[in-house]
């Protein structure tokens, strides 16, 4: 198909080049997923979505002590008036705001089924009923008093509001978390009485430094409890530049069953993790013997939670099973801080504590100047109003005769010229009339419209003196509104009383006020060694040809005869403890490790090898031996590549087993421990090489380097193929000389190999004189 010309285009077709159309795109849609979608705002710490669901809520009526309503009718009005998005969405925003588990201070009150902690999903929107909550309400106090802008909704039809008024601090109160294009934002909830007590400090000290207001907020308060174990000096840190993390543990005790016996009962656990997946972790530690002081764990949660953690044994310290299960589960877990949220619903910014707080008090401050001027308007209008109605009053009888005979009442109201002379003074001298000094005035449209719309029954209450009272209280209402407006230091005094009265209703004092989140100092988790756990025995490990692995009891002989399955023999025997971890080293170049004390017994033939850790079938098992952590071993592999690592560096803590030697289109061939300070290395074709420990670089993972240099040469279908290959390898100390075996239980050793000693990576010479046949050193 060919390239449309520029003559071919349309009047509305536009050409660009096709980065600058697609980097202004993708720009446009990260800008809306920041602003429209992801990050809250720092005034009432809401997303659109939330904000949205709160307003179409309050606009059906769903009071925290009226009725309640299906939730696919909440969200589906959310969906076509405000929030044209998908329904379920909404539905899983309303929902969360509605988990007592993972909101602090719920925004909506559920009925019927809407989750649990276990992370079982909310029944289907049109089974639960929803409205408000008394905290949500406080989020919307002053929406009709013209407290925020309003802006026009998706499809123009109705407005909504930009932002909610927000009598608390609702983004710490209740955190948020989201992630957008390139910025995400995870803030944990707060005490609200606590944050009330920081705004206050605030608006008296407003330099305040930002370790102060640790004073007043220590930390932060998650539903569902816990002990937080951070140090403070962290804490401080991580308020003050809007990043860091907390360390959250489970808050447990322990229960005393009698005779010496007794239980861990985990009473609360982390924030934002399911319970059911907690137990699913902590009955894998137990199958995988990573805490072997665990025995049991047990879930008797009702309504709230009871998990029973069980000891193997009575004379185990509860503090130290702890200490590991917290290292090995998620009995204890890291929450982020990321303070990104939009200042004045327009810029992210990482905000440390005290520009958050301030960005609410400001925004207070905003919408009482707002409402303040809404109310003068209101009461401007009341007072004109009052004005005619006393005018009405005093000449009520001319009134009542252009109301009933003059053929447009409004017109002739407002043409005539009242008399506000006096009617109930005993003397004129005596009455002070409350329009002033002129004996004449004209009524307004608005008074004459409120004139003609009063009803002829309110007459006989509509008396001067109620009308003069009236309109002297608003009077001195609009002065003090004045005044307020004026003055920056009655705006504040102002706030701090709204905030007190905030206090009162959710504060400390109120039903779920009190700090559920307690702290502790972090106590040092004791890696206890595995022989502490389990009982020191002797044992002896047979591994056959075949990968049949047993464990013996005691250390029997090593030359005894045993049974093993028909075709199958002896391939590795050495005595061990129980205490021991032993390694077995794959032809793939990985470590496996395990425990001795998870071995079958010695009775029958024994279990796979390849059934406790995931070796191919097609591996060959290079060694086996005891793990040794200051021991260093060298690994090879059959093209005489290799290297020295550390044997602490190849503990494999999974099945899969740990890469350390790289082997691509060859197989490791070597693992030897490192037992002298000089190789001797003898290849397949005999030749026999000696070089220093020192020449071979210690490495973690790799290739490794060339060890000795054999010869390629033609095989029978004409491909390159290496004309011997690596053989055997040993270490030795050179003063001592190298010693192998010989037949017949002797042994030979070769005091001087300075003959055979040359650089790393040489051929070799013949080896010394009655060296094996097999070229191996035993």
């Amino acid at each position: 198909m060919s390239d449309k010309s520029d003559t071919d285009l349309g009047p509305n077709d536009v050409t660009e080049p096709l980065r600058v159309a697609i980097g202004d795109r993708y720009l446009t849609y990260a800008l809306s997923t920041i602003m429209h979608r992801a990050l809250p705002d720092a005034r009432d710490g809401l997303k659109p979505v939330h904000r949205r669901i709160l307003y179409a809520m309050s606009r059906l009526r769903l009071s925290p002590t009226g009725g309640f309503l299906k939730s696919a009718k909440i969200s589906g009005d959310t969906m076509g008036d405000f929030h044209p998005h998908g329904d379920a969405a909404i539905y899983d925003a309303m929902a969360r705001l509605a988990q007592d588990f993972n909101v602090r201070y719920p925004l909506v009150d559920g009925q019927g089924n809407f989750g649990n902690i276990d992370g079982d999903n909310p029944a289907a929107s049109r089974y639960t009923e929803a409205r408000m909550t008394s905290a949500a309400e406080a989020l919307l106090e002053g929406l009709n008093e013209n407290a925020v802008d309003f802006r026009d909704n998706y499809d123009g039809r109705l407005e909504e509001p930009s932002v909610l008024p927000a009598t608390f601090p609702n983004l710490l109160a209740n955190g948020s978390s989201g992630i957008a294009v390139g910025m995400a934002t995870n803030i944990p909830p707060h005490n609200l009485h606590e944050l009330i007590e920081a705004c206050l400090h605030l608006i008296k000290t407003p330099d305040a430094r930002d370790d102060t207001l640790l004073n007043y907020i220590p930390g932060p308060d998650f539903p569902t409890g816990g002990v937080i174990v951070e140090p403070r000096d962290n804490i401080a840190e991580a308020y003050r530049t809007g990043r860091g993390a907390f360390r959250l543990r489970a808050k447990w005790e322990v229960e005393d069953l009698g005779r010496g016996q007794w239980q861990i009962v985990v009473t609360e656990i982390p924030y934002q993790v399911q319970k059911s997946k907690l137990i699913e972790k902590l009955a894998e530690v137990i199958q995988t013997k990573k805490v072997p002081l665990l025995a049991d764990v047990r879930d008797e949660s009702a309504d709230d939670i009871r998990v029973i953690l069980e000891p193997r044994a009575k004379t185990v310290d509860p503090g130290v099973m702890m200490g590991m299960l917290f290292k090995n589960s998620d009995l204890e877990t890291r929450f982020s801080l990321n303070m990104n949220v939009l200042i004045d619903g327009v810029t992210p910014k990482v905000c440390s504590l005290k520009e958050v707080l301030r960005a609410f008090l400001d925004h207070r401050r905003d919408v009482l100047i707002r409402r303040s001027q809404y109310r003068l308007e209101k009461i401007d209008h009341r007072l004109e109003v009052l004005e005619g109605f006393i005018i009405a009053f005093l000449n009520l009888d001319r009134v009542i005769d252009i109301i009933r005979y003059d053929e447009d009442p409004k017109a002739a109201l407002m043409i005539e010229d009242w008399a506000i002379g006096h009617t109930r003074a005993t003397s004129e001298a005596d009455y002070r009339s409350p329009l002033g000094d002129d004996p004449e005035v004209s009524l307004t449209e608005v008074q004459a419209e409120a004139i003609l719309n009063m009803r002829l029954r309110s007459l006989r209450k509509l008396e001067e003196l109620e009308l003069i009272a009236e309109r002297d209280a608003l009077m001195e209402e609009r002065a003090e509104i004045e005044d307020l407006l004026d003055s920056s230091d009655l705006q504040w005094a102002r706030i701090a009383e709204q905030l007190r009265e905030t206090r009162k209703i959710f504060g400390r004092e109120a039903p779920g006020g009190v700090r559920r989140t307690e702290f502790a100092e972090a106590t040092e988790v004791i890696d206890v060694p595995l022989e502490a756990m389990i009982e020191r025995e002797p044992i002896t490990v047979v591994c056959s040809k075949m990968g049949w692995v047993r464990a013996m009891t005691g250390h029997i002989d090593l030359t005894r005869e045993l049974k093993f399955k028909d075709g199958d023999g002896p391939r590795f025997i050495f005595h061990a403890q129980t205490t021991d971890r032993l390694l077995v080293f794959g032809a793939n170049g990985r470590f496996y490790t395990i425990a001795a004390s998870n071995l079958p017994g010695g009775r029958g033939m024994g279990e796979p090898l390849r059934l406790m850790v995931d070796l191919p079938n097609d591996v060959e098992i290079v060694d086996f031996l005891i793990h040794e952590p200051d021991a260093k071993l060298i690994v090879a592999s059959a093209e005489g590549n290799g290297f020295v690592v550390p044997e602490a560096e190849v503990i494999a803590q999974t099945r899969s087993g740990k890469q350390v030697l790289n082997v691509k289109d060859t197989v490791a061939k070597i693992c030897k421990r490192v037992a002298g300070d000089h190789v001797a290395v003898v290849s397949e074709n005999a030749k026999f090489l000696v070089f220093p420990v020192e020449d071979l670089p210690e490495m973690n993972r790799g290739k490794g380097v060339r060890i000795q240099k054999y010869k390629k040469a033609t095989g029978r279908q004409g491909m390159l193929e290496l004309d011997g290959g690596l053989s055997d390898l040993t270490t030795f100390d050179w003063d001592s000389g190298l010693s192998w075996p010989m037949g017949g239980g002797k042994t030979r050793t070769e005091p001087d190999m300075s003959e055979w000693k040359a650089g790393r990576a040489g051929v070799g010479k013949r080896p010394p004189y009655g060296f094996p046949k097999n070229n191996r050193f035993g």
